[in-house]
């Protein structure tokens, strides 16, 4: 028994320019991100900002007890000003010894000549030259004194510069302009220095998509980067797209999965991309002319491979392996390129394959009648395996 035409609806292989262009999955990543820390110890006293709030570079972010440390530098101030008294004293004591050992010098001096002319006796004289002596010695000692009250003084102004180096840690400022996370302390509690994030400050605009493609595509995508830059699009949460431009090409391949890394930069001045969050990324790279195309829902797989049903010029039906390379979407709908099987103008069944073996005869619908006989055919076929 004959079996009756099955209804189909077809379509027609066609020869287009087709754009080669790439597809993967990328992850955002903040353009640069911050730790925010303490570099002294003390009471948080004050936050000065709101979480999740966008912060500038310089802006206040946390303020800590400042009290310890004005009482460290009213101290170190105090010792400062007690060295400079001590080296003016010993300065003093200097210029005093000194015009001294002038005296006692010449004192000396005269001894000698006159016990040369005996009228001094050799115990004055030896009195005198003791008396410049001592006086030298005492001269060398205050001039120590005077370098050790200035050391002294180096010292303090030292720790009292540092002490206000701190002071200016307790006023904790945002180092970039970007978006604060979750604040991990609040006022009162107590901090060490280089110990916990306080927050953490990321700047998403712009931002970084990082992605992977096969190895095969780097000739193509080094060459048309060369003359511009590679335009790239990602596909945001809401379905929209946003625009970004190629900016970093990896220098080595991954050979676990025969991809190499690239990395793109979006303005992402409305916020459509989130650091961390997952994204589809595309980019076309150049136009390829006569390519073989058919929609991606006529293909079949079988046991050697891909295959499509086409209509003879005699109505009858013929599978046809063929060799589909990649598919694009076109309006929202797949498309796939065809390298070998088919050529431009055969028609391909779209519709109302169940029903079909090699050689059958077809009926083709149009688009109503034949979506609604491929689903009876469907149905009836259920029934029967049933």
């Amino acid at each position: 028994m004959s079996m009756p035409p099955v209804a189909v609806r077809t379509v027609s292989a066609t020869a287009r320019d087709v754009p080669l262009a790439i597809a993967a999955i990328g992850n955002v990543e903040a353009l640069a991100s911050v730790d925010v820390k303490s570099r002294v110890a003390g009471e948080v006293t004050r936050v000065a900002f709101e979480e999740g709030q966008d912060v500038q570079s310089g802006q206040l972010l946390f303020e800590l007890d400042r009290e310890p440390f004005l009482r460290q530098i009213a101290e170190l101030e105090a010792n400062v000003a007690r060295d400079t008294a001590q080296d003016k004293q010993a300065a003093a004591n200097v210029a005093k010894d000194e015009a001294q050992l002038k005296s006692d010098m010449g004192k000396a001096d005269r001894a000698r000549q006159l016990a040369k002319d005996g009228i001094f006796s050799k115990e004055q004289t030896e009195t005198l030259v003791s008396t410049a002596d001592s006086t030298q010695a005492a001269l060398e000692a205050d001039r120590a004194a005077v370098e050790s009250a200035r050391a002294a003084k180096a010292a303090d102004e030292a720790k009292l510069a540092e002490t206000k180096l701190q002071l200016s840690y307790t006023r904790i400022a945002a180092p970039m302009s970007g978006r604060a996370g979750a604040v991990a302390v609040k006022a009162g509690n107590l901090v060490k220095d280089n110990d916990t994030t306080l927050v953490t400050i990321l700047q998403t605009t712009p931002v970084y998509v990082t992605f992977a493609v096969p190895e095969q595509l780097l000739p193509s995508i080094r060459k048309y980067n060369a003359t511009k830059p590679l335009e790239v699009i990602a596909l945001a949460a809401d379905s929209s797209t946003v625009k970004g431009q190629l900016k970093f090409i990896d220098n080595m391949v991954d050979n676990t999965t025969g991809t190499i890394k690239l990395k793109a930069s979006f303005n992402n001045s409305e916020r459509k991309l989130w650091p961390g969050q997952f994204v589809n990324v595309s980019a076309q790279l150049e136009v390829e002319p006569n390519r073989i195309v058919v929609p991606s829902r006529t293909l079949q797989s079988g046991p050697q491979g891909k295959y499509v049903w086409v209509v003879n010029a005699d109505n009858t039906v013929a599978m046809r392996r063929v060799n589909a390379e990649r598919t694009y979407t076109v309006d929202g709908m797949d498309q796939t390129v065809i390298g070998k099987g088919l050529t431009a103008g055969e028609h391909v069944i779209s519709e109302g394959q169940m029903l079909l073996m090699p050689g059958a005869h077809v009926r083709v619908l149009d688009g109503a009648k034949a979506t609604a006989a491929a689903n009876a055919a469907n149905t009836v076929d259920s029934t029967d395996g049933a």
